[in-house]
Parts: structure tokens; sequence; C-alpha cells
């Protein structure tokens, strides 16, 4: 039966590891070397620069920017029954409006009713 051990993040078995002997590793580079198998374009890769390449500044990427909501007042509307605006108002109006619909109303066949609303702010 097999012994298995907490390691961070869940069960382990702690004899599946592979054992790494870096003697061993390291006595087959050195006979590489000495049989001239290594590649000289990493040695020299590997050696120790004396004098450090200046790297040319990179270029910073722009941030996106963020778009900025438009800004936007409430207002009441008089819409007929398909939802249609047919007047607008401010919102301190809205006695205004309910008065508008009412009339409306009554005059024609179909009935009309006030919604508050958010319209975008134009700037002049």
């Amino acid at each position: 039966m097999a012994c298995f051990y907490w390691f961070g993040k869940g069960w382990r078995d702690p004899m599946a590891r592979k054992v790494v002997n870096r003697k061993e590793l390291r006595e087959e580079v050195e006979a590489a070397e000495r049989a001239g198998l290594t590649n000289k374009k990493t040695k020299a890769a590997k050696a120790p620069k004396t004098a450090k390449a200046t790297k040319a500044p990179t270029k910073r990427k722009s941030r996106a920017k963020v778009t900025v909501e438009a800004r936007r007042k409430l207002c009441w509307m008089v819409c007929n029954q398909s939802g249609k605006p047919v007047a607008t108002f401010e919102f301190h109006q809205r006695e205004d409006a309910e008065k508008k619909a009412l009339s409306l109303s009554q005059s024609g066949k179909s009935p009309h009713y006030i919604e508050r609303k958010r319209v975008p702010i134009e700037e002049a």
C-alpha cells in the first residue's frame, strides 16, 4: 500500500517524482565539452559580457481612451398609444405634461400617457 502526503495542492505520492542526479549530469556535460560536441554559439552566449549593450528605449503603448458617458437629464414625454413621443416637457413641468396628455386623450381616439425619460443634454 502506497503512502500519500499532503503537498499544498493535494495528496501526492512522494515516490512518484523523478530523482535528478546533478553530479552525473555535470559529468556528461564536461565529457561533451572535452569531446568538442558542444555548440560554440551557445558557449559564447553563456559567457559573461563585460560591456552592457544599450537598448533603444521602447515606445510605450498608448492607453485606450475612456469614453465619457454623455450627460443626461430627466424629462416628461407625452406618448400616444403606440409609445411614440408626442410632446416633451422639462422634469419640473409635470402638471403641464399631465394636462397635455389629458387634452390629447379627450380630443383624439387613442389614449395618451406621460412617461419619464432620460435624454442626452445638448451642449452648445
